[in-house]
């Protein structure tokens, strides 16, 4: 099985919940489907700030706002291995390798909960109608060119009893007609996976992992026609490389950390006539990053300008 495959059945068939307990850890409380935990990728944590929701199969730090799926967890958790030795790693803690202790059956039960038909979208908006999707977008420098692209998504989850709870998120469709759903607190897939393709210059093509990368990409090239494709996952490399064989020139985006330098190695070694463009944004983990901090820096200038004239006063003349 190639290390991309892998990394997709441990993401599509193994609980992070069972998966944690088998590295010693157990949740110190439960709210709702959430299980609480003090954090095991950093030393600071007092408090169970860390959750998991096995049913959607994602956790999330609030101590560093950072999340993800089985494999982020991995890679953060080992922080001196590789994307490679971190799937290696966690398929043999799936299997009882890693301590020496005999498989454990439910770690390895089918859990494939974003594309069970129970994850219903019951509409769709344009951005601007939910503040709180607006403040996401808004905070990471994308909500004016996401208008063109992003949808607003309201979807609710069923559980086996018929009790529901309802979402909202920025939603980005991918080419299997499934939603790539993010917010403040959650990134995820509704539905089918897949890659997403925006078709443009016939020769160019601009690479990305995620489609928050590649609106942090229009922000600053609003001129360019490259065709764009978004893996929306780093295991759909593959379909990403066997797409963009249709072009003579090909510029990778990809996050600049040890999953992101693998993934560039993998492509440009497949066609090798691609080009890491990552060092664009050299000293962020990723496009977006970049974005952020450009924001956030404009928004302070702003904020200081604005200061500057209220603390004027204007004598008053007949």
């Amino acid at each position: 099985m190639s290390i991309l495959l892998a990394a997709k059945a441990l993401k599509e068939n193994v609980s992070i919940i069972d998966l944690l307990s088998r590295l010693g850890y157990e949740p110190v409380k439960k709210s709702g489907r959430e299980k609480f935990y003090i954090s095991m990728i950093r030393d600071d944590d007092t408090n169970p700030s860390f959750t998991v929701n096995d049913e959607l199969g994602v956790w999330f730090d609030h101590g560093i706002r950072k999340g993800g799926n089985i494999i982020d967890l991995g890679l953060a958790y080992w922080k001196n291995l590789g994307f490679r030795e971190v799937v290696e790693k966690l398929t043999a803690v799936a299997d009882g390798q890693y301590l020496g202790l005999p498989p454990v059956e439910k770690i390895s039960r089918p859990r494939l909960p974003v594309k069970l038909p129970h994850y219903i979208v019951l509409e769709t908006k344009p951005l601007g109608t939910h503040p709180a999707i607006t403040e996401y977008l808004r905070g990471r420098g994308l909500f004016d060119v996401g208008k063109k692209f992003l949808s607003e998504i309201y979807y609710y989850v069923e559980n086996d009893t018929g009790a529901r709870k309802h979402f909202f998120s920025a939603g980005w469709q991918n080419e299997n007609n499934g939603w790539e759903v993010r917010n403040k607190y959650f990134k995820g897939c509704i539905g089918p996976q897949g890659i997403t393709f925006i078709k443009g210059n016939d020769k160019k093509v601009a690479i990305f992992e995620g489609y928050l990368n590649f609106l942090s990409w229009r922000t600053e090239n609003l001129s360019l026609d490259h065709s764009i494709i978004v893996l929306n996952s780093v295991t759909a490399l593959k379909a990403g490389i066997g797409k963009a064989k249709a072009f003579s020139s090909i510029d990778v985006y990809f996050d600049r950390d040890k999953a992101g330098f693998l993934a560039t190695k993998e492509f440009i070694y497949a066609l090798p006539y691609a080009t890491d463009r990552s060092p664009l944004y050299d000293g962020f983990n990723d496009y977006n990053d970049k974005i952020k901090a450009k924001f956030k820096a404009i928004s302070a200038d702003e904020k200081a300008h604005k200061n500057i004239f209220s603390d004027l006063k204007v004598p008053f003349e007949r």
